[in-house]
């Protein structure tokens, strides 16, 4: 049985798509486990500057290293004001 122009089209146009789709998929596999994205450091919002993991109280928090800014992932603030429940930190957030 032969196979239409039109259907015949559409699978080599499909076949195409598929293998540069895994070409990709292979490059960004590639990228992900090469050496340039083994030391990625978060960058401030505020300045650019680099943040680093600090430790407060039990609680991982970021810190800025140049405007000395504190960013706290998902659920950090929570930890933090259920530690200071007395204090003025606790009564904002609380």
């Amino acid at each position: 049985m032969p196979i239409e122009l039109d259907d015949r089209g559409r699978a080599l146009e499909n076949e195409y798509f598929r293998r540069k789709e895994q070409e990709l998929l292979e490059k960004m596999k590639a990228k992900v486990n090469s050496e340039e994205t083994t030391n990625l450091h978060l960058q401030c919002p505020k300045c650019d500057g680099t943040l680093h993991e600090a430790d407060f109280e039990g609680i991982k928090i970021d810190v800025c290293d140049k405007c000395n800014g504190v960013w706290l992932d998902a659920g950090e603030l929570a930890q933090v004001s259920e530690k200071d429940s007395g204090g003025w930190f606790g009564k904002i957030f609380g």
